[in-house]
């Protein structure tokens, strides 16, 4: 039997993953660190005192918050409205206003990021015990302060902070971990012209500031290996995880529909296409977005290449010293089996003593009985998400020839 922990039960889920990662950001009242050895595990230090906010909205440039994952976790974006009658008219593409929008935007959420400050270091000195008294709604009053500050991405993770109390047992331990993370990307925003410039663009996106992509066009024979959306009351997001055959890189297609309609980008699982892809400015560069298209989607013989489990683990600690906020990475097992563990279920390697624990969102789903079935208690190829939560599988191949089948 491979070695596997005796419970899921947070970030520290592999045995043998001894990655030493460290990212660390200090002022002169607060500082938040984040070690990650095989997972994330969050110390806070001092008091983060911040100054008093200014008023929130007191500027006219409106926005409208829309969910947009960074990275591979999902949060919000801003959206400008239309400015109403009384704005002042400038021409499109006015350089000099857009400069002056843009610092206008980056006060409102500096002042948003420092009224957080103050409002993550009151329910520290409360204690956390408060927090499953006082209920939700102090948290959706912040979040609506974060929208207002145009900081959708921090205002998603503070309504995230309102769930977590009912959330079952943990929950503790869990709030602690997700209020050093909103505190790591306060101080990262506010000390963002001393960060490394990939850093700093990852600290923008999960503030909740739109970018483009801006890297040149790569043009591949990109297999698709997963697409699934998920959706919430404003918008349905589709991800759709792609692999180059030349290049052995595996990157995210993002695209959104409004509440209760699908997407319209939609790419048959286990076909390629012949096509150019244009990198987000975030760490890892793994976002992109699709551009020209030279041929229909096609059957393709490869195959992603595979990694070991206790690989894989490393792979997210090294990815999370890039972005501590990072939910997951994709990574295809290679021979694996899935075998049942206590009431979950893992990914043991057939040929090592090591295992991943299975995400316990994916137990009872028809992806995992399908994956299952196509084991036959045989090793399999897997290609899923692979984060503190554990392991997601999307998309299988049998050991020997055969077509990709979907898990999600």
């Amino acid at each position: 039997m491979a070695d596997s922990p005796s419970s899921w039960a947070g970030p520290n889920f592999h045995p043998r993953c001894t990655t030493p990662l460290t990212i660390a950001l200090t002022c002169e009242n607060a500082a938040a660190e984040v070690v990650v050895s095989g997972g994330i595990y969050l110390r806070w230090h001092g008091s983060a005192q911040g100054g008093p906010g200014r008023g929130l909205g007191d500027e006219g440039d409106g926005v409208r918050a829309v969910r947009e994952p960074g990275g591979e976790g999902g949060r919000e974006r801003a959206v400008e409205r239309t400015a109403g009658p009384s704005a002042p008219a400038t021409a499109p593409g006015d350089p000099e206003a857009a400069r002056r929008r843009a610092e206008r935007r980056a006060e409102r959420i500096t002042a948003g990021a420092t009224e957080l400050e103050q409002r993550l270091a009151d329910l520290l000195r409360a204690g956390l015990a408060g927090a499953e008294q006082t209920g939700g709604g102090p948290w959706e009053e912040t979040a609506a302060r974060m929208v207002d500050a145009q900081a959708p991405g921090l205002a998603s993770r503070v309504r995230e902070l309102a769930a977590i109390p009912s959330s079952g047992p943990g929950w503790p331990v869990r709030l602690l971990e997700e209020c050093a993370l909103l505190h790591l990307l306060d101080r990262g925003w506010l000390h963002r012209e001393r960060l490394p410039d990939s850093l700093a663009a990852t600290v923008r996106s999960r503030v909740g500031l739109s970018t483009s992509a801006d890297g040149p066009p790569v043009r591949d024979h990109w297999l698709v290996l997963a697409q699934y959306d998920t959706a919430d009351a404003r918008l349905t997001t589709r991800r759709v995880w792609l692999y180059g055959a030349e290049t052995d890189r595996t990157v995210l297609l993002l695209s959104y529909g409004a509440a209760g309609r699908s997407p319209e980008l939609a790419l048959p699982v286990g076909l390629a296409l012949e096509a150019e892809v244009s990198a987000y400015p975030d760490a890892g560069r793994r976002r992109v977005a699709l551009g020209r298209r030279f041929a229909p989607p096609e059957p393709i013989r490869a195959r992603p290449r595979g990694v070991t489990t206790s690989e894989a683990a490393v792979r997210y600690g090294e990815a999370l010293r890039d972005d501590p906020w990072l939910d997951s990475v994709p990574v295809v097992l290679d021979r694996v089996v899935p075998v049942p563990d206590g009431d979950g279920w893992q990914l043991a390697d057939a040929d090592g003593d090591t295992a991943l624990p299975l995400a316990r969102t994916t137990g009872g789903q028809p992806g995992l009985w399908r994956l299952v079935a196509l084991s036959g208690g045989a090793p399999v190829t897997v290609f899923g998400e692979c984060g503190h939560r554990g392991f997601a599988p999307l998309t299988a191949w049998p050991a020997g020839p055969g077509t990709a089948v979907p898990l999600c």
